[in-house]
């Protein structure tokens, strides 16, 4: 048995890591006019860090992308698909 008023513990201290804050932004895209545009858009933007996932629909021009804002901006989201050689624009739908 033991004597919790002789009892010594170290003080321990944990870390805990917490999941970044992940928003969804969504952009409107303009040029690409085939379904393998898709795919180079994803890729370019889903080389950035901070970005969880991106999904292209091509019949609407939309891009769903799931990231921390804290890492990449939406600025840093629209010169990746400048990059992949279209233009987008941030859209609140």
């Amino acid at each position: 048995m033991i004597d919790s008023d002789h009892e010594t513990r170290e003080d321990q201290t944990m870390t805990i890591a917490t999941a970044p804050a992940t928003v969804r932004t969504t952009l409107r895209a303009e040029g690409f006019s085939c379904p393998s545009c898709v795919a180079k858009i994803e890729k370019q933007v889903g080389r950035l860090d901070g970005v969880a996932a991106v999904k292209v629909h091509f019949a609407t021009a939309r891009i769903e992308v799931d990231h921390d804002p804290s890492v990449a901006t939406t600025d840093d989201l629209v010169a990746a698909v400048a990059k992949a050689g279209y233009t987008a624009r941030p859209s609140a739908f």
